[in-house]
């Protein structure tokens, strides 16, 4: 394991069921963590087959119990998150996991609330040098609130990791400081000109050389600069909406959204068009 990034989740892996297991999947999609994990044979949930944008892998068998087991031996870990105690499909995970003998935990949400979950779970990750996480939990026929509830609770976990890591201190010390545009974008590429225009040469190269598994960590310390530079914290509409299109929403992108979207745009554009340059 790389010493100074040592405590970074590389891939979030899932059974592919609505509530716990697809919010886990949409975070990691969300910052550019791999996803995967293993599905009953014909995509199956309860929704109906799960669209194949998720990278899961199909069994050959429609038993979920199955998949439930194969993801346990397939991660370093797995987090179960329910309100209240565990049934059904969730218990049946976390007794695999103590049988297979994999780390593994259980957070009940209904007797602790999400920043001390998050901290549970950043710490049973720290403990376990886990890399490749499973996490389960109810469906949302089950739940109702599970999918925003393990989102949220996930999504604080990575951030208090990369925190503790020596990225953040490496990161924090390249991001430039300075006044807001006074022209905002209003495309996507518009916005990436507007980024990479003021970042100085020892930044971009650090953004193009970055690990696609570490995406997430350039979020965490380049939103707010982001969020200044391109006008989506005062509200830039015209650049929501292109962001909108851009990732077939059928609804308005939040401005997370089209700030993962424009950072990974800027990475993919050092990439192709600085890194050679800088290689060179």
């Amino acid at each position: 394991m790389d010493k100074d990034n040592k405590m970074m989740i590389k891939k979030i892996i899932s059974g592919g069921q609505t509530g716990a297991d697809l919010a886990a999947l949409d975070l990691a999609i969300k910052l550019g963590i791999e996803h995967g994990g293993w599905i009953p044979k014909g995509r199956k949930t309860e929704a109906g087959p799960l669209p194949e944008s998720y990278r899961l892998k199909e069994m050959e068998t429609e038993d979920y119990r199955e998949r439930t087991r194969q993801n346990i031996i397939d991660s370093h870990g797995t987090v179960i998150l329910s309100r209240g105690e565990l049934t059904g499909g969730s218990k049946l995970t976390l007794s695999y996991a103590k049988v297979i003998g994999r780390p593994n935990t259980f957070i009940n949400l209904s007797f602790t609330e999400e920043y001390e979950a998050s901290l549970i779970l950043s710490g049973f990750i720290r403990e376990n040098r886990i890399e490749c996480l499973n996490v389960a939990g109810p469906r949302i026929s089950h739940q109702p609130w599970i999918y925003q509830d393990v989102k949220t609770v996930l999504e604080v976990a990575l951030y208090q990791l990369y925190s503790e890591s020596d990225l953040e201190k490496t990161m924090t010390s390249f991001i430039p400081q300075g006044p807001d545009g006074e022209e905002y974008p209003e495309t996507v590429e518009q916005a990436v000109g507007i980024v990479c225009e003021k970042l100085p040469l020892k930044t971009r190269a650090f953004i193009a050389k970055t690990p696609l598994h570490q995406v997430y960590a350039l979020y965490f310390s380049f939103q707010d600069y982001i969020k200044r530079q391109v006008g989506l914290a005062g509200g830039n509409k015209a650049l929501q909406n292109d962001c909108s299109i851009r990732l077939r929403l059928e609804y308005s992108a939040g401005i997370e959204d089209c700030v993962m979207l424009i950072l990974r745009s800027v990475k993919q554009y050092l990439e192709t068009d600085h890194l050679p340059r800088v290689i060179k």
